[in-house]
């Protein structure tokens, strides 16, 4: 049986080498730190033997499991990662104008684009070293390390000095956002109940726009000269993201690692004491039944335990034997990026350029946009679980398509003004909200447990650098243009898209709605039992 020591053992053993030739340098900090690094990446005692063949009731003690107050905690406290995210766009967009200011930052205009470049690419880079560390070493402790790099990150850059400290802190915010999407996607999915999985999703995505809200709402005081000086006032803005960090970190001291990744990694025992105790404490006495091991209502999960998945084995998964799969997740994410990213990131330059808005009135036309993005999951959730993963994505990608293409042609002739065209966003993304969602949710689903997490992390990559680097650099330049029927054109490409996304769904999306993850996506652990 493995043990907690061997990692442990070579770093003490190096340590001790250390010692001997640089006695000097090796102090009681190293060791300790050391220690701590060995100690959580160890593997726990007590696991079973890789290969060893068990049949394990969590995934279905875990579905069956009635909503409770536990469930709340894990929205709460797992769901704050699209709040977050919709925080810094809103700040990071916010305080740009700001530090070009001399007695900020001083930056240029292509040094601010060159920061929120800088977010996107630790976002990337974070989502896929972070998705593969999530399935090698438990959800758990890579969604503690993810909001701890955040943390560090949105912290930092309060005290950034010049253009490269304040897009290197940027980067280390980003790689923290986007290994948040992997290890926070892949746990909420294994802790929800199936029968409600698609609207929890859709929800807790759709909360991105509460953060954005609350960015655009802190920023109206703090780089407000009347209340801050400006050269204090942008500095503060940070500090929202580093609070809302800490209260995370707080309430995800009472989740639990996922009882699938510890089925599936040899510690069926310690999954199994987890859900006990959860149902212990929403049922009571009546958990009595459950926990019982003599079911006979539900079917036992029948795998062979592994301590990790090769990278081969993922590459196959992914690229041969899930192929079509993975064609849809990547048409759903691209096409939503797109489309999310053309209009969401040019918004202000339109009203501006076409309607003759004020720069300091564009806030005021962001609040019907918002609270459209929010009320669409939080309405139309339901339904993916009712009505159907295939029936829902097809509709939503469809008229979201569609009613942009709409829009785009009263623009084009000019009927449009400031606020009809604000209410056309404010209906178009009401369902778009839903669809964009919807595509987290998908990915997060149709690839088994093994690979969950690194195959939101490629997903989400592709979906960031297709739709969040091509989209607004595409509808910026079009802007810049003035040509009214250029930018229809552009409308038309992203309407274009969602209905390309809204007819590949139809045609190989998943049914997933209230089914076992294990039944939407067979273990690779499962294979020839």
């Amino acid at each position: 049986m493995p043990v907690a020591t061997p990692l442990w053992g070579v770093l003490s053993f190096k340590l001790a080498d250390e010692k001997t030739a640089h006695s000097a340098v090796a102090t009681p900090a190293t060791s300790w730190f050391a220690f701590c690094v060995a100690r959580f990446f160890a593997r726990k005692t007590g696991s079973m033997a890789d290969g060893e063949t068990i049949e394990s009731y969590v995934p279905a003690r875990l579905d069956r499991m009635p909503w409770s107050s536990w469930h709340w905690l894990i929205v709460v406290s797992l769901g704050a990662t699209w709040i977050l995210d919709g925080l810094e766009v809103t700040l990071a967009g916010a305080v740009g104008g700001i530090l070009t200011r001399h007695e900020t930052l001083g930056l240029t205009d292509t040094q601010v684009g060159a920061t929120a470049t800088s977010y996107l690419a630790g976002a990337v880079l974070g989502a896929l070293l972070f998705g593969y560390g999530t399935d090698r070493f438990g959800r758990k402790k890579l969604f503690f390390i993810t909001v701890a790099v955040y943390l560090i990150g949105t912290a930092l850059s309060a005290f950034s000095w010049n253009f490269w400290s304040y897009a290197f802190f940027r980067a280390i915010t980003g790689a923290g956002i986007g290994g948040e999407y992997a290890a926070i996607n892949s746990a909420i999915d294994e802790l929800i109940p199936a029968r409600v999985r698609g609207r929890v999703d859709l929800i807790i995505n759709g909360s991105y726009w509460i953060g954005a809200a609350m960015g655009a709402a802190g920023t109206l005081v703090l780089l407000d000269p009347r209340y801050i000086p400006i050269w204090l006032g942008w500095r503060c803005a940070f500090g929202i993201g580093a609070t809302l960090g800490l209260i995370v970190i707080f309430f995800r001291r009472w989740i639990p690692e996922s009882p699938r990744w510890l089925m599936i990694h040899g510690r069926n025992r310690e999954a199994e004491e987890i859900v006990a105790d959860v149902e212990r404490k929403i049922m009571g006495r009546n958990a009595a039944g459950i926990t019982d091991p003599g079911y006979s209502d539900i079917w036992p999960t029948r795998i062979r335990t592994r301590s990790h998945t090769q990278w081969r084995e993922i590459w196959d998964t992914i690229v041969h034997e899930h192929r079509q799969r993975s064609f849809l997740g990547l048409v759903l994410m691209s096409t939503q990026a797109f489309f999310y990213n053309a209009i969401f990131f040019t918004y202000a330059l339109v009203l501006m350029r076409f309607y003759n808005v004020r720069e300091e009135n564009v806030g005021s036309y962001l609040l019907p946009f918002a609270l459209g993005n929010v009320l669409g999951p939080l309405l139309l959730g339901h339904l993916f679980d009712t009505i159907g993963r295939k029936k829902m994505i097809t509709a939503t990608y469809g008229l979201a398509g569609i009613l942009l293409a709409l829009t785009g042609w009263l623009f084009h002739a000019g009927v449009l003004t400031a606020q009809t065209q604000t209410v056309a966003w404010t209906i178009i993304f009401f369902i778009a909200s839903a669809a964009a969602s919807s595509a987290y949710l998908t990915v997060s689903e149709i690839f088994p447990l093994e690979i969950r997490a690194v195959a939101i992390a490629i997903f989400y990559a592709i979906g960031t650098l297709m739709g969040g680097v091509g989209a607004p650099i595409l509808f910026g330049w079009i802007i810049g243009t003035g040509s009214v029927a250029t930018l229809f054109m552009g409308y038309l490409v992203a309407a274009a898209l969602m209905i390309f996304g809204a007819i590949t769904e139809a045609w190989i999306g998943v049914p997933a709605e209230r089914r076992s993850l294990e039944h939407v996506a067979a273990l690779l652990s499962s294979k020839g039992l």
